[in-house]
């Protein structure tokens, strides 16, 4: 009788905890919850953390996060304005505002996911569809960082003729489609935080040409450079040449002055020096005479009182 009195509060104990543990459910703060009763919300949404308790078996917790989510959109290929075909790539930041409301419509968090695909995706090829591409890739009409003061005329014309006035500009496509998708999403319960362009780019059969084009934009400025360069190369040969010959001029006009100025110092000297002795000083240029004319195979024929003979005289 003792035993099966205990097998009986042994099970009561158990139906109990079982009972208890159908009754309780946690609340994380990261999310927030829907009780429905019977395929019915019932209440408000909790959003209180911490331990919280429900009936059992009849009450259902449906939890929904409450942070910030994101969504990454599907690459795809859109036509602009101009009908040129571009491949532009989104993504979004969103999250749960209206718990029930996202409970009725969507039911779960992943079948979220396909809704902004078909929303967002909607509103960028609309938006996309009325605009040039330019202004899908800047924001103004700030000059690019690039020289463009070629002299060339051609060139100075086709860089003109590449330049667009951007009206709209980056920031204010990705805010129209904000605009137009933030309204739309707000019926399932979603609140959408930002929408952001990542990625924008031509289809592979033009990519190569617009490199290309690039590529040789690139070259033209190379090769201007290049040309200066030359230009400066040999502006400084000139001048170096200029300022070498203009040394070596000035040199050469100091040497003759100096040279100058020595010879007439020697002279001087001479002068001074054969002036205290005139006889002497005739005599010495007469042997200079007679080294620089006589020698073994000349012959002279002079009279005997030829001044030149008169040392030779008085000699013998």
């Amino acid at each position: 009788m003792k035993s099966k009195w205990l097998t009986i509060t042994g099970f009561i104990l158990a139906a109990g905890v079982f009972i208890l543990l159908l009754s309780t459910y946690t609340i994380d703060e990261t999310e927030q919850v829907v009780i429905t009763r019977f395929g019915k919300v019932i209440g408000e949404t909790l959003k209180e953390p911490g331990l919280k308790f429900k009936y059992p078996i009849i009450d259902m917790v449906n939890k929904f996060p409450s942070n910030l989510r994101e969504w990454d959109g599907e690459k795809g290929e859109l036509p602009t304005l101009k009908k040129k075909y571009i491949w532009v790539d989104t993504f979004a930041r969103w999250r749960i505002n209206k718990p029930v409301l996202f409970f009725q419509t969507i039911i779960s968090v992943e079948n979220a996911s396909d809704i902004m695909a078909d929303i967002i995706d909607t509103a960028v090829k609309n938006v996309i569809a009325n605009t040039e591409i330019i202004e899908a890739v800047r924001n103004s009409d700030r000059k690019m960082d690039s020289r463009t003061d070629i002299k060339d005329t051609k060139s100075v014309k086709a860089t003109a003729s590449r330049e667009h006035h951007v009206a709209l500009g980056r920031t204010e496509i990705t805010s129209r489609i904000f605009n137009q998708a933030k309204p739309k999403l707000a019926e399932f319960g979603i609140e959408l935080v930002d929408v952001k362009i990542k990625r924008i780019n031509y289809r592979e059969d033009v990519r190569a040409s617009v490199y290309d084009r690039m590529i040789a934009e690139r070259v033209q400025i190379v090769e201007k450079f290049r040309s200066e360069g030359r230009g400066e190369a040999q502006k400084i040969l000139g001048e170096k040449e200029k300022k070498l010959k203009q040394i070596t001029s000035e040199a050469y006009k100091t040497a003759q002055i100096l040279t100058g100025k020595a010879d007439a110092t020697a002279t001087k000297i001479f002068a001074d020096a054969y002036s205290k002795d005139p006889d002497f000083y005739s005599f010495v240029k007469t042997l200079d005479v007679y080294a620089k004319s006589l020698d073994g195979d000349s012959s002279l024929i002079l009279s005997t009182d030829s001044e030149l003979l008169k040392y030779l005289k008085d000699l013998k």
